[in-house]
């Protein structure tokens, strides 16, 4: 197990410096429902566009139905399957397109499942349990295998579970495990008072 706190310019809370991206997941280790529950909870009190919550998670535990769960897993990509099969857990973060007090189509769904999904992870870290988000799957094969309505989003797959030693990784894994943590500096993304002027 590996423990990469990310290297900040400024201290902020060791919750959301801690979460990262691991690949390293213990597959003997279960995530309890009432874990899982917690981390649902967690997005629930996500804020969003007119409280109208777009969010839709679909949850799939590998020790309470393994058969479900191998189904989405071969909805992954395939270099995010070589990793992910050691995940117990794993969550379709979605959205309606529409509000659901006016059926007028809603353009923060985005944004609001993202907050979502980040209060998800964030919690899971808190929890000691490890999150991947991931963009790398097939919609359209989804759609079909679970009966997901066309007119859905589909933002992102969210691997869930316990960390686990490096050596469950193959090579290139580890390489990307190993890697250091980074990020621009804060002063070429934030700016102040106008555009592309630095905020510091």
């Amino acid at each position: 197990m590996i423990v990469k706190p990310a290297n900040t310019e400024q201290k902020i809370e060791k919750v959301l410096s801690e979460r990262w991206s691991g690949r390293a997941f213990d597959p003997a280790l279960t995530v309890t429902n009432e874990k899982i529950i917690s981390l649902c909870e967690a997005a629930r009190w996500a804020p969003s566009c007119s409280g109208d919550q777009p969010w839709r998670y679909v949850v799939w535990n590998r020790h309470q139905d393994e058969v479900s769960w191998q189904k989405v897993l071969d909805c992954l990509a395939q270099g995010n399957q070589e990793w992910a099969k050691n995940a117990p857990v794993l969550i379709l973060a979605a959205s309606v397109k529409t509000f659901s007090h006016n059926e007028k189509p809603n353009k923060w769904v985005g944004y609001d499942t993202g907050a979502a999904s980040i209060s998800l992870c964030l919690q899971a870290s808190a929890m000691g349990l490890m999150s991947h988000q991931m963009g790398g799957f097939d919609g359209d094969k989804l759609k079909a295998t679970f009966a997901i309505p066309a007119d859905i989003n589909l933002w992102a797959m969210i691997a869930i579970g316990h960390p686990a030693a490096l050596d469950t990784l193959n090579e290139g894994e580890l390489e990307r495990e190993l890697k250091a943590r980074e990020r621009r500096p804060l002063t070429t993304q934030f700016y102040c008072g106008d555009w592309n002027i630095p905020f510091n």
